[in-house]
């Protein structure tokens, strides 16, 4: 590995049992071999977050975007969605 630093991490005694174990059991050749993957698995989950965020804002624009909507407060959204609730239980068949 060219351009390798070296740095320091602290970790709870737990943590670090975890990480031994996997090293001793084989699944891993050294310590650092378990930090890369957890660094390459944060970094993943960091973006697939960053993409479901820019996903929200876009489906928030495009909602914004399609104008007025049917409900004037509060209070008739959750009407709306008492009585789908109740439409729905009312279709479900009988539990056996």
């Amino acid at each position: 590995m060219a351009n390798v630093e070296k740095v320091s991490v602290a970790l709870t005694p737990e943590m670090l049992a975890v990480v031994r174990e996997a090293v001793e059991s084989g699944e891993y050749a050294s310590t650092s071999e378990v930090m890369r993957e957890a660094l390459r698995d944060w970094k993943k989950r960091r973006a697939l977050e960053q993409s479901e965020v820019e996903e929200l804002r876009r489906l928030w624009q495009e909602g914004l975007a399609s104008g007025q909507g049917r409900f004037t407060d509060m209070a008739a959204v959750k009407t709306e969605a008492r009585r789908r609730l109740v439409d729905a239980e009312e279709t479900q068949e009988p539990r056996a």
